[in-house]
């Protein structure tokens, strides 16, 4: 089966063929780095809060590969995913199955318009910062003398 790779409108979310899969020619990372400079203006505003660690001192990724899929912002260190949806994410089945892949593999998905992000940013990092708070902390590694194998 073969993709074909169609770069991202300036609208397009992920821009990746049928679940998230691209080419030979653009692999996973060379695209995630597109998107990366290639951002949307909501896009551009959520990273500019998100990005260091400007929202509770809390460490985002943009445009991270997670799987088989390119991701808008992930905080690894509470599996939260950030998304910033244009019309195009309305009543996608693709969306449904990625988010259901990506909580399977428990990440927290939240997705945002991109209206909202663009007219109500104060909400949005409001719904991202309570989402921090509620996701469950890592585990508290053991001090250096309880840790088995080498110290």
């Amino acid at each position: 089966m073969r993709s074909i790779v169609c770069l991202p409108s300036p609208l397009a979310g992920e821009g990746l063929g049928e679940r998230g899969q691209t080419s030979g020619s653009m692999k996973k990372q060379d695209f995630a780095k597109h998107l990366r400079k290639r951002m949307t203006e909501a896009e551009s505003i959520l990273w500019y809060h998100l990005r260091a660690h400007r929202l509770d001192g809390q460490k985002f990724r943009r445009q991270q590969v997670i799987g088989d899929y390119v991701v808008d912002f992930v905080h690894f260190g509470t599996r939260l995913i950030v998304e910033a949806d244009g019309g195009q994410h309305l009543e996608s089945a693709r969306d449904h199955q990625r988010d259901a892949w990506l909580s399977s593999q428990g990440f927290v998905v939240l997705r945002f318009w991109n209206d909202d992000i663009l007219l109500r940013t104060d909400g949005v990092l409001e719904a991202i910062w309570q989402a921090l708070r509620d996701a469950p902390s890592p585990p508290t590694p053991l001090p250096r003398g309880e840790r088995g194998g080498r110290q």
